[in-house]
């Protein structure tokens, strides 16, 4: 049997916010060893399930899951943090070696004190560890900030190439394959990667709009030529305040460095063409509550990127909700994390009256408490499940205690306990809301 550990951990590093990813958080969130890790995720299409699903199709190679821990994107990880999380991989890789290779579910845009390239130290360790002769894979985020650290401590590095996020699986299971090729003798990978001095505006990273989609199809044409085995476009992580923020393109080739090289420049090189309109802006707030309210049809999805809970924001932004009273444009659904408003929900029951100051009370740049008068319509756990595609490919989520209220001025609003993305529409129907009816949806 070829025995690949798996083992590591995902964050998204935002140095802006005020939150830290501490060790407290990660334990709540779960730190998961062995048989709990298969049980989270393989029914998933996770990183973590693609690269158990080479199991199903090799049937000489065991994936052995060792300890797995990840938080909604927020601040830099502690120092605590990151030593408990490195430290308990290298011992149970210790313990439990030796291996054939190595296969690493790391983000890509892990920040802590004292490593700035969290991910990249990650991956020295385990090279120090294990030695030059054992492949390691990671299978990384498109939003990754990617150091040429990674690279060269790693054998094959495969991203997701889709915004949202719905090919982790895939690319995992890719990794997987070329490592245990590696492992059989049957390539020898050669990796190169250039990070061109570009910063993509967060607005023009989804790739099915251009100009993304067509700088990915400059990479499917460098995919096609002989001897590549894995191209790479990364989006970069604009929220981390580091060395290797922004784009990045890597190629992995079967022992052809001069490949490598070349198929990662020319992606630099078209990029770099496309820099102005990869940094288009958005449309101001008032502006898109018209348009949306004057749509023939719904539902109209306003993305408040200025409070993206997947990019490390509080959840708790109000700009949107203040501007539509203004307006005098009713019927918004959104959701909003704010826990002491649903401790006040539980309190009044289904049915029961709230008269509160809801959200922004993180910190003064997502707005000021929007006063409500409201009705409470549901209460949860907080907890669904979603078997469609997701970005990430997570199929169990968790936004804490959760309420649904209606408020006398004809908003739905959903509010959390911990911030929460809205990247299921399950996470309105499990308060009885159909999303699908509404006609303005803020995200």
């Amino acid at each position: 049997m070829i025995r690949i550990a798996t083992a590591g951990f995902m964050h998204e590093s935002n140095t802006f916010s005020v939150i830290p990813a501490s060790l407290e958080q990660f334990r709540r969130a779960g730190i998961l060893e062995g048989d709990a890790i298969r049980h989270e995720y393989t029914s998933s299409r996770s990183t973590l399930a693609g690269f158990f699903a080479i199991e199903q199709e090799d049937q000489e190679v065991k994936i052995v899951p060792l300890v797995y821990g990840r938080v909604t994107p927020m601040g830099a990880i502690t120092e605590e943090a990151i030593e408990f999380l490195m430290g308990s991989v290298i011992v149970q890789l210790r313990q439990h070696g030796p291996w054939d290779a190595i296969l690493l579910p790391q983000h890509g845009a892990a920040v802590s004190d004292p490593w700035p390239d969290a991910d990249g130290e990650m991956v020295r360790r385990v090279r120090e560890l294990v030695g030059a002769k054992v492949p390691i894979g990671l299978a990384m985020d498109m939003h990754g900030n990617m150091s040429h650290a990674m690279v060269a401590d790693s054998d094959i590095v495969t991203v997701y190439q889709t915004n949202p996020h719905i090919d982790a699986y895939e690319q995992a299971l890719l990794c997987a394959r070329l490592v245990v090729q590696a492992v059989r003798g049957q390539i020898r990978p050669r990796q190169a990667i250039v990070t061109p001095p570009l910063l993509v505006n967060i607005l023009n990273q989804g790739t099915s709009d251009k100009p993304m989609s067509e700088l990915l199809q400059v990479a499917q044409a460098q995919r096609q030529r002989p001897g590549v085995l894995s191209v790479s476009v990364v989006e970069g992580y604009p929220y981390a305040d580091v060395p290797e923020m922004g784009m990045s393109f890597i190629a992995v080739t079967d022992n052809d460095q001069a490949l490598a090289d070349d198929v990662a420049q020319q992606l630099a090189l078209a990029a770099w063409s496309m820099r102005e309109a990869l940094n288009q802006g958005g449309t101001a707030i008032d502006a898109a509550l018209l348009q949306a309210r004057d749509a023939a049809a719904g539902p109209v999805v306003l993305f408040d990127v200025g409070d993206n809970v997947g990019g490390g924001s509080p959840g708790d932004s109000t700009h949107i909700l203040h501007a539509a009273r203004r307006l005098g444009i009713p019927g918004l659904l959104q959701g909003v994390c704010d826990p002491g408003v649903v401790a006040l929900a539980q309190q009044a029951g289904v049915g029961g009256r709230l008269d509160v100051a809801l959200g922004g009370k993180r910190d003064t740049m997502h707005g000021a408490p929007f006063a409500i008068q409201a009705t409470v319509t549901a209460l949860s756990d907080g907890r669904y499940e979603e078997t469609g595609p997701t970005h990430g490919g997570f199929r169990f989520y968790n936004d804490g205690p959760s309420c649904a209220l209606r408020t006398d001025d004809g908003h739905t609003l959903i509010v959390t306990s911990c911030p929460a993305g809205s990247s299921s529409l399950k996470q309105f129907r499990s308060l009885g809301i159909e999303p699908t009816a509404f006609k303005i949806i803020v995200a």
